[in-house]
């Protein structure tokens, strides 16, 4: 079952903006300090439908703090969502009204991070013991906004049986108005285990998911954790109704550029490469002169060319050059010249 939504886009050649749908069936994962703006709007230059999110930002950080900088994006991410982490449903409710206004196509709350950090605030993975106040915290939220409020969630923290915390947490957030719920089909586990070792350790469980979309058929049970490529991506779509790919999609970043025409049935079409270049190019020329740096930009665009000729040197020159002081847009065409600049991949 997939859900659309009706948002806005803006065209990627610089047409004027229009409305179409969104359709969550492919996603990219929010990630902390990787899907931040320049990565966004790198991936939405290799796919139109896929849904982009931020990395997660704290409710009091969007009431209190700079706005444009911590949640700001460039209207060619759209279909972007914002997720937020929190556990007060009035600060959530009030920073998804803010999120909303700034055009933001969807609210996400975070249910799933495992950080030391989120584990002080109470918020994140923890809140998988309290599915009642995520459920008031959903409420909040969908009586704060217009747009689709979500969620992203574990199958469960340290010690709990996962069959009950999942459909507990389920259970709330849609009788709450969660328009979705995407799962991380992996425990969290708070004690004992860092944040890099809970993307990779607790095993993965995707037939928990599975069993939580036959309970639930008509409700958007999306599928994350682990996956390694498009194919599996596919296979896990036949049992869900919407796949999130992660680290994948950033370390191997071409495969995006297959994304339309496997999952929304695109025609098959070459990516320009050179316009890609010049995008980005622009883009980080627009970074630069408001103060950025030319690596902010560039240290997303390092796993786009793997297995491919001249990649190494590719690779070189935006992690290398691309830091040093004074470094500016023109590296960019040094590096894609490494690998054939202009020469088309067809997705």
């Amino acid at each position: 079952m997939a859900t659309t939504a009706r948002v806005w886009t803006a065209a990627m050649n610089g047409n004027s903006p229009t409305y179409v749908p969104v359709d969550r069936r492919f996603a990219v994962a929010p990630m902390m300090d990787w899907t931040d703006r320049p990565c966004r709007f790198l991936h939405r230059l290799l796919t139109r439908h896929a849904l982009l999110y931020t990395e997660m930002v704290v409710a009091d950080a969007v009431i209190h703090g700079d706005r444009q900088r911590l949640i700001g994006f460039d209207p060619a991410e759209h279909p972007v969502a914002l997720q937020l982490g929190g556990c007060d449903p009035d600060k959530l409710a009030e920073a998804a009204r803010i999120g909303a206004d700034m055009g933001y196509d969807e609210i996400n709350l975070n249910v799933g991070c495992p950080s030391d950090r989120v584990k002080s605030g109470r918020f994140g993975a923890c809140l998988m013991r309290e599915p009642d106040l995520v459920g008031d915290c959903v409420r909040a939220m969908k009586s704060a906004v217009s747009i689709p409020v979500t969620v992203k969630c574990r199958l469960g923290v340290d010690d709990q049986n996962t069959e009950t915390a999942l459909d507990a947490m389920a259970d709330r957030v849609f009788d709450a108005g969660s328009e979705a719920l995407w799962v991380h089909a992996r425990k969290a586990w708070l004690q004992g285990l860092s944040p890099k070792e809970n993307r990779d350790i607790p095993p993965l469980d995707y037939e928990r998911v599975f069993r939580l979309k036959d309970r639930l058929p008509n409700q958007f049970i999306g599928i994350n954790g682990g996956i390694e490529d498009l194919n599996q991506a596919l296979a896990l779509s036949q049992h869900t109704d919407g796949v999130m790919l992660g680290r994948a999609a950033y370390h191997n970043t071409a495969l995006l550029a297959d994304v339309d025409r496997l999952f929304y049935g695109d025609p098959p079409n070459p990516v320009d490469w050179g316009r890609v270049c010049a995008a980005m190019m622009a883009y980080a020329d627009r970074h630069i002169a408001s103060g950025g740096r030319l690596v902010h930009v560039t240290r997303h665009m390092v796993g786009l060319f793997h297995g491919l000729p001249g990649a190494r040197r590719y690779r070189q020159i935006l992690s290398d050059a691309a830091t040093r002081p004074g470094a500016g847009p023109d590296l960019i065409a040094e590096a894609f010249d490494a690998v054939g600049f202009g020469e088309p991949l067809v997705a």
